[in-house]
Formats: structure tokens, C-alpha cells, sequence
């Protein structure tokens, strides 16, 4: 067995060993404390899409978006980086799906997803974070908007694929034609999504961090942290705040929405073995 995987389910298993010590059951905690997240939104709603051509969509979106802004030439860290991001992925709805992570180049603060599972996260923002339960939390965010297809729906809307769901390219046929259809790719990625779609995303990776073994507030300690950057480094967090609700209002939101659900789960920061990326 992968070396990295047994060192995941190593530390699941401690926080079961820790959840039975201090006397609760983890599994009915976790339970109780998701029950009143897991109300789908809307956007979950949207079907007619077959993981085939779900994956063909966000593997063009992808590549756009890579051939704007390359990965960080670090193998080690993007191993890193896809083994929390799967592990993650695999508490949710969607876990046999085929999912790939990055960190790319970008001194910006912000992370993107694209439909099929494709998630990139800037070294910016990865620079800001402090332990692996804070990596997780980001990515379990951006796992949210893929699990609900909030950017299909983005694309349904600007007429980049039918109201049957089908891909307009297919229907013409070949690759560049979907390049076409589908534009930069770093565009669809970064357009702004309907703030609903980013607080329950919010909820989202909340639940998906806490069923990882993570703390659960991995996320909102990220969001107060870009909230205080925001003041003395306001150009990198500039496309985040354009793309995103800000950090205050949707750690109101996030707040409202879990109250003390997760107060009594004690989740593991693992600041040890986060990778820490050089300047």
C-alpha cells in the first residue's frame, strides 16, 4: 500500500482512538452535526450530464487554465496536495470520480474548481496556510462546488451546453470545437458564482474536513486569515474578493449555519506533516 495512504488512515485511525478516549461516539457525532448541512441547493439538482462529458467540459477548462498559469514545478508538493485532496473527495457523495488537484503559479490568494474534479489552488493562497487541516478545508470547498455542478451551471446559463445537458461541442464534434465553445477556461473558472453557491459550498467542506479527521474549522480559520491580509496586501486577494463573497460575510453565514454542531468533535490540525512550500 501507498507509504502516504497509510499514513492518512494512520491518522483516521488516531482520531478514532482519541474520539473513544474522551468518551463520545465520533460516528453519531458526525451525524448529528451534519444532518442539518447535507439539504442539497438547487444546483444540485441539475442532471442530464454524464461523467464522461462532465470530465470532458473540465478537462478543456483545466488545461486553459494551466496553459495561463503552470503548476509549481514541485512534485512533492503536488503529491501532497492530491493525496489530502482525494482522501477529502472520498467522504463525499462523488468519491469514485476522477479527481485531480494542483498548486499552480500564481501570487494571487484564491483556488479554483472545474467540472470532473479538476481543483487548482495558487501558491499564494497555499503560502497562507498553516497545517494540513486548513489545505483540507480549501479543497473540501472547492470538492463542494464540484459534488453540487455549480459551474455547469454556469455554463447552462451562458448557453455553453443545452438544456438537455448534452455538451453543445459534441453535437458539432472534435476538440477544438469544445475549445471554442468553451472559451479560456480560466475565465469559466474565475467568473463569479451565485453567492448561495459559495456558502453552501462553505457548509460543505466543513462536513467533508470533519468526516476526513480534520478539525472542522480548518476553513474558517483560512478566511479570517485572508480577511487580515486583505488590508495590507489588497492586490492579491483582488480576483478573490471579485469571484467570492467576502471572507467576513460568509464566515457570518458559515457561522449561522453550523452554530455548535462541531463543538464536540476534536479534529487533527496535523501542522507536522503539511508540506511547506519555499518561497
Amino acid at each position: 500500500m501507498n507509504r502516504m495512504i497509510v499514513r492518512w488512515l494512520t491518522g483516521l485511525g488516531l482520531l478514532l482512538f482519541l474520539g473513544a478516549a474522551h468518551g463520545f461516539n465520533l460516528g453519531q457525532e458526525l451525524r448529528n452535526a451534519t444532518e442539518a448541512l447535507q439539504k442539497p441547493g438547487k444546483s444540485a439538482e441539475l442532471g442530464g450530464y454524464s461523467e464522461e462529458e462532465e470530465t470532458a467540459i473540465g478537462r478543456q477548462i483545466a488545461g486553459s487554465l494551466l496553459g495561463a498559469a503552470p503548476l509549481v514545478k514541485d512534485k512533492q508538493l503536488q503529491k501532497y496536495v492530491n493525496n489530502v485532496g482525494r482522501w477529502v473527495a472520498s467522504q463525499s457523495e462523488r468519491p469514485d470520480l476522477a479527481w485531480h488537484f494542483g498548486v499552480i503559479e500564481s501570487k494571487d490568494i484564491n483556488a479554483f474548481a472545474a467540472p470532473g474534479g479538476y481543483i487548482f489552488v495558487t501558491r499564494g493562497l497555499y503560502q497562507l496556510l498553516d497545517n494540513e487541516a486548513e489545505l483540507a478545508g480549501v479543497l473540501a470547498h472547492e470538492i463542494g462546488h464540484v459534488i453540487r455542478k455549480h459551474h455547469l451551471k454556469i455554463l447552462q446559463q451562458s448557453k455553453l451546453v443545452d438544456l438537455g445537458g448534452k455538451m453543445l461541442a459534441k453535437q458539432v464534434g472534435g476538440d477544438e470545437k469544445i475549445h471554442n465553445l468553451i472559451g479560456s477556461g480560466a475565465e469559466i473558472v474565475s467568473r463569479s458564482l451565485d453567492k448561495n453557491a459559495e456558502f453552501e459550498a462553505d457548509r460543505i467542506a466543513v462536513v467533508l474536513a470533519a468526516r476526513a479527521g480534520y478539525d472542522a474549522f480548518g476553513l474558517p480559520e483560512v478566511l479570517q486569515e485572508i480577511g487580515h491580509s486583505a488590508t495590507g496586501n489588497s492586490g492579491s486577494v483582488a480576483l478573490l474578493f471579485k469571484t467570492h463573497p467576502h471572507p467576513d460575510e460568509r464566515l457570518t453565514k458559515l457561522s449561522d449555519a453550523v452554530g455548535s454542531r462541531f463543538d464536540g468533535l476534536k479534529g487533527l490540525t496535523l501542522d507536522n506533516r503539511f508540506y511547506r512550500l519555499k518561497p
